[in-house]
């Protein structure tokens, strides 16, 4: 515990190293003692199964299957996909008291801490982004067929959308369903999707009818004959098993249709709220890290008979980030809060815009602080072991933020599309 923190004070002290909350003099309106109780059972098993292992996780581009049902067994993972989903209500899993958002947002705050977006999208990604589709409108069989496996960490699976020809522009998927009485016959690939190497599920986008948004249709698929998978080499997130995925004449019984036909793009478009506020999570607690990891840096090194943090132009470079990292967590608060009191139809369509705005925001910010950090760094931040690791580590995962879930120009577009819409 650092010098100038109190009894009461959470994590090393480190300025700006954690959000304010965790220190004792500062008061929010947000937190109770459930989530502090939360709060260090996130950290207490981050610190002691996760960022041990990142490293080795990183060269083997994957995680290894114990410690996904770690995260199950400390009563963490189920968390990932949202409060009101009823998760916890489907594994004997130890929730936490009151679960809401904020319970969900300090877990992947507290998991990011390990400074690999790989590790987290490895771990939570497929889960947060593939499972709610089923969780929110598949049927009552399905959510029992599917759910408990990969809320206990048995089971993986996925999000299938994106194609070669088709990323932000959703309406243009071209992977065809046709019926065939009670099958369907999937052809099509699909490209950049997360954990799909390791995926038993797979929640796939289908054409079942015309070209455009009213043709889309959202199919539960099982990992079997017919289904290809081949992992991307990428720049960033490696062991998060980024996967080009083919289709060829795969049948799946009709029945594993989640929603209505041709009423998929709903169904996506709804999911994307909350995997857009995880990302923001994500991208503002590596910011913070890469602040962190500059400002213990700072604080040793010396340049010209000076440590670094006594140089304007290094105090400068900490400030900008600073006030960046810190401005974005208040904004996550304060949509967290939306999302713990809106109904869910409302914040659909009202929190579209303004998680769209903050995610292009907290990439952005991302990048800045990828950039200076490896200036105050140097040389150092240009090798992927030592002393600055972590910083070369998320310079080359900053366009896995950048882009999917929406890339920044799409989603700032989205923003002041929504913004004039609600005032017309």
């Amino acid at each position: 515990m650092a010098a100038n923190a109190t009894a009461g004070d959470f994590g090393d002290g480190t300025p700006f190293g954690d959000p304010n909350w965790y220190t004792e003099a500062y008061h929010s309106a947000y937190y109770k003692d459930t989530h502090k109780v939360w709060r260090a059972r996130c950290r207490e098993f981050c610190n002691e199964h996760i960022i041990p292992n990142v490293s080795e996780w990183e060269v083997k581009k994957a995680i290894p299957k114990e410690a996904y049902l770690k995260c199950y067994e400390a009563g963490l993972l189920p968390c990932v996909v949202g409060a009101g989903s009823g998760a916890y209500d489907m594994v004997p899993a130890e929730a936490p008291q009151d679960f809401d958002y904020f319970h969900e947002m300090i877990f992947i705050d507290e998991l990011a801490r390990c400074a690999s977006g790989g590790v987290l999208w490895g771990l939570i990604e497929g889960l947060q982004i593939g499972l709610p589709p089923v969780l929110n409108f598949g049927t009552e069989e399905q959510k029992k067929r599917v759910a408990p496996g990969c809320l206990m960490g048995q089971k993986i699976i996925c999000l299938a959308i994106t194609e070669p020809t088709a990323g932000s522009d959703v309406a243009s998927i071209r992977t065809t369903a046709v019926r065939d009485g009670d099958h369907y016959i999937v052809n099509g690939q699909k490209k950049w999707i997360t954990n799909g190497i390791f995926a038993d599920y797979f929640t796939v986008a289908v054409r079942t009818g015309d070209k455009g948004m009213r043709g889309i249709s959202m199919l539960l698929m099982e990992k079997g004959e017919g289904i290809s998978t081949k992992r991307m080499d990428c720049q960033g997130v490696w062991p998060s098993g980024t996967t080009f995925v083919e289709f060829d004449n795969v049948r799946v019984p009709c029945a594993n249709l989640i929603g209505k036909e041709n009423e998929g793009f709903g169904v996506i478009m709804k999911n994307f709220n909350h995997e857009r506020w995880g990302f923001v999570i994500q991208a503002n607690r590596f910011s913070r890290c890469l602040l962190e990891e500059s400002w213990n840096y700072a604080g040793k090194r010396a340049t010209f008979g000076k440590k670094l943090l006594e140089h304007p132009v290094i105090r400068w470079k900490l400030a900008e980030m600073a006030r960046q990292v810190e401005s974005t967590h208040h904004w996550l608060e304060n949509l967290t809060l939306q999302l713990c009191r809106m109904p869910k139809d409302v914040a659909m369509s009202s929190l579209g815009g303004p998680i769209a705005l903050a995610k292009a925001h907290s990439s952005k910010v991302f990048e800045y602080c990828a950039r200076e950090a490896r200036q105050i760094f140097g040389g150092n931040a240009y090798t992927r072991s030592g002393l600055g690791e972590k910083v070369e580590r998320l310079y080359r995962d900053v366009g896995a933020y950048a882009i999917p879930g929406g890339s920044e120009e799409i989603l700032l577009d989205l923003s002041v599309r929504q913004a004039s819409k609600s005032k017309l």
